[in-house]
């Protein structure tokens, strides 16, 4: 058991939980479809403990989601769940985006769960789960085309989400594809993962810790205002 304060900030959905023991005692997030974690993941932390009645000392660790997802997303839940852990000297939990992105879907309503953030292009970050939301395959990013999880959609439903699940909409058309749309990785899915994490004292090296990007940052191309 433990006060566990939660930060999901790998896509567009800047979000923050507060939890004791893996119960939510206080929630907050926006997505208002561009990145605006640099201007409101601070002010939430501040909200969440204030509607819990805590504050930073009540802290027994930090949770952050740690991709893959948007490179600057993930340096700043990062950047700010180091900060606290440091100040505090509190240790730091790292959960996986996707595993939390899978458990928007309810056990037992399908063969798998496919959680898909979008990578650019026809490119997404993918896993593979079962139906009680154990991975069956690991996360990698991968081109998606019409013959994409075809032996999955073989063995039964299907439940794709997440951003990136609009690019296999286009292209797989499988009678056990079922697409959800409108999810998001969130901290209110973190607060189970960073429980069993908590209570398995399976803490990251705060020195050491980096973002899952799966891929190198890719700047793009400066202009050329001289030409």
């Amino acid at each position: 058991m433990g006060i566990v304060l939660n930060i999901e900030t790998a896509t567009k959905n800047c979000s923050v939980s507060l939890a004791d023991g893996g119960n939510i005692l206080a929630f907050k997030e926006l997505n208002e479809g561009t990145f605006s974690h640099a201007e409101k993941l601070h002010s939430f932390i501040i909200d969440v403990l204030a509607s819990a009645r805590l504050e930073m000392k009540d802290l027994d660790a930090v949770a952050v989601s740690k991709g893959p997802g948007s490179y600057t997303g993930l340096r700043i839940g990062v950047s700010a769940a180091k900060g606290l852990c440091y100040a505090l000297d509190i240790p730091l939990i790292s959960t996986p985006t996707l595993k939390c992105l899978a458990l928007q879907i309810p056990a037992n309503t399908s063969e798998h769960i496919v959680p898909l953030l979008d990578a650019r292009r026809m490119e997404v970050y993918s896993a593979v789960f079962d139906g009680l939301h154990n991975e069956v395959r690991e996360t990698k990013a991968e081109i998606i085309d019409k013959e994409s999880f075809a032996g999955l959609l073989e063995q039964g439903k299907v439940c794709f989400l997440g951003d990136g699940a609009e690019k296999c909409e286009e292209l797989i058309r499988h009678s056990n594809a079922e697409f959800i749309k409108g999810k998001y990785p969130s901290a209110k899915e973190m607060a189970v993962l960073a429980n069993e994490k908590f209570n398995k004292t399976d803490f990251e090296d705060l020195a050491y810790f980096e973002p899952f990007y799966l891929k190198d940052f890719v700047a793009g191309k400066p202009k050329n205002y001289f030409r």
